[in-house]
């Protein structure tokens, strides 16, 4: 007694859609690495403290008027 799935022909492809998987593994790696540079050294780095240190001693000091003379009459 025989089956009739024995007979059937059963075509394999080996080797495609590896290539998809490489690149997409190579831009999933480049894009982690730019989000580390941003995060971590680029412009979007955390907080960076600046101390300003001068002190600024100039004070406009009004000039002085001479004192107001009486007109002559």
């Amino acid at each position: 007694m025989t089956h009739e799935h024995d007979h059937d022909t059963v075509v394999v492809e080996d080797g495609s859609g590896s290539g998809m998987g490489a690149v997409i593994g190579i831009l999933a790696i480049v894009v982690l690495l730019a989000a580390v540079w941003f995060f971590a050294l680029g412009p979007g780095a955390g907080s960076t403290t600046t101390t300003n240190n001068t002190t600024n001693n100039n004070v406009n000091v009004p000039a002085e008027t001479a004192p107001a003379v009486p007109a002559a009459s």
